[in-house]
Parts: structure tokens; C-alpha cells; sequence
């Protein structure tokens, strides 16, 4: 149980310094001051590993070093980061931990990207207002032209990475011995070919969005 522990904590310690690298060098400028980076991906895979409570604890980990690094939102964009990164990687993960195939990693990631989008308009209704020091009704006026393209790329992108990566990379890291045996249910070694281009599609649509939401298409 011992050395189970202590992989454990190594993996989650890599996907924390894995997920905070990302962040810092990753970031594109999407539309105004929303700028997308793939920290999520690397924190949903640790949710499908481990499950939602994992998932949580390497949010926060990255939010708070996050915020005495490179951010400049201090408290409130702690909380912003924590509540829109556990909004889709909790949620997804707690879907797969109890339909443990391709089609529930789908199924949880689609779930996460609407309570992901929810969430955030509702939070930067209620908080934005706060750490951006503008009226209430300048932030209403953002909700649908802003927020909500933003966080619907922003979600699309992490579930379609996501679902392209989360083999190959807990594939990497078994080969390792970092990471628990499967517990799929489907065939070993079965590929999912309709989702796979499905997530390919996804992702290759959120990008040409987000080229549009930039004014370079």
C-alpha cells in the first residue's frame, strides 16, 4: 500500500509540475483579456486516473502557484481558476470513475464542458465585476458575445485533446509503473476509431473558432 501511495503521489506531483508548465508557456490570447492554455487536459488525465477528488487537489495546487507566479488577479482569480478547472475536470471524472470506457470518458467530458460554461457565466457574473473593477452591466454585456464563445473553445479544446491524448499518455506512464492497471471494461487494445476522429474534428473546429474570435479569419 506503501509504495502504491508514494506512485500515487509521484504521478499527481509530475501532472501538477506538468500542469503548471503548460500554463506558463502555453497561453494564446483568444478574444480581450481571455487567453486559453491546455492545463485542464493535463488535470483531467490525473481525474481519469485517479478520480475527482485527484482532480481537485492538482487544481488547486496549480491555481494557488499559479497566482504567486505569473498572475495578477490575486484572490479572485484563484477562485475563478479553481471553480472553472474542477467544473469540467471533476465533473468528467466523476462520470468516468463510474462508466469506465471510452464512450463514459466522452460522455463525462461533453458533461464537463456544459458545467463548465455555466459555471463560468455565472461566476463572472457574480465575481468579474470585483477584480476587473467595472459596473455589473459592462461584465452583462460580455456574458454572450465573449464569455460564452470563450469558454465553449475553451471547453471543446480540453475535452478533444483530452480524449486524443488520455491513452497514450497513461499508456507512457503504466510502461512506467507510474500509473494503476487498466480497469476498462472494453476489449484490451480495442481502439475507438468513430470517437477519435470525432475529438479530431472537435478540436480542428474550436481552432478555426478561435482564429475567428482572434480576427484572423
Amino acid at each position: 500500500m506503501k509504495r502504491f501511495d508514494s506512485k500515487k503521489l509521484t504521478t499527481l506531483a509530475m501532472l501538477c509540475a506538468l500542469a503548471y508548465v503548460v500554463m506558463a508557456v502555453g497561453r494564446i490570447p483568444i478574444l480581450l483579456f481571455l487567453s486559453y492554455d491546455p492545463k485542464d487536459v493535463v488535470i483531467a488525465i490525473g481525474g481519469f486516473l485517479y478520480g475527482p477528488m485527484s482532480a481537485f487537489l492538482i487544481s488547486a495546487v496549480v491555481s494557488v502557484v499559479e497566482m504567486v507566479t505569473v498572475s495578477d488577479t490575486g484572490l479572485w482569480g484563484l477562485l475563478m481558476n479553481v471553480l472553472s478547472t474542477c467544473a469540467f475536470v471533476c465533473t468528467a471524472s466523476f462520470v468516468y470513475k463510474k462508466k469506465h470506457t471510452a464512450k463514459g470518458a466522452a460522455l463525462g467530458l461533453l458533461l464537463g464542458v456544459a458545467v463548465q460554461v455555466a459555471t463560468m457565466l455565472l461566476w463572472n457574473y457574480l465575481v468579474t465585476p470585483f477584480y476587473m473593477g467595472v459596473a455589473r452591466q459592462e461584465v452583462v454585456a460580455l456574458l454572450l458575445p465573449a464569455f460564452l464563445p470563450f469558454n465553449l473553445l475553451k471547453g471543446g479544446l480540453n475535452a478533444a485533446i483530452t480524449l486524443l491524448l488520455y491513452k497514450p499518455v497513461v499508456n507512457a506512464l503504466r510502461r512506467a509503473g507510474l500509473a494503476p492497471p487498466s480497469q476498462a471494461s472494453q476489449a484490451k487494445g480495442k481502439r475507438n476509431t468513430g470517437l477519435f476522429l470525432v475529438a479530431l474534428l472537435v478540436l480542428v473546429s474550436c481552432i478555426l473558432l478561435a482564429l475567428v474570435l482572434q480576427g484572423k479569419l
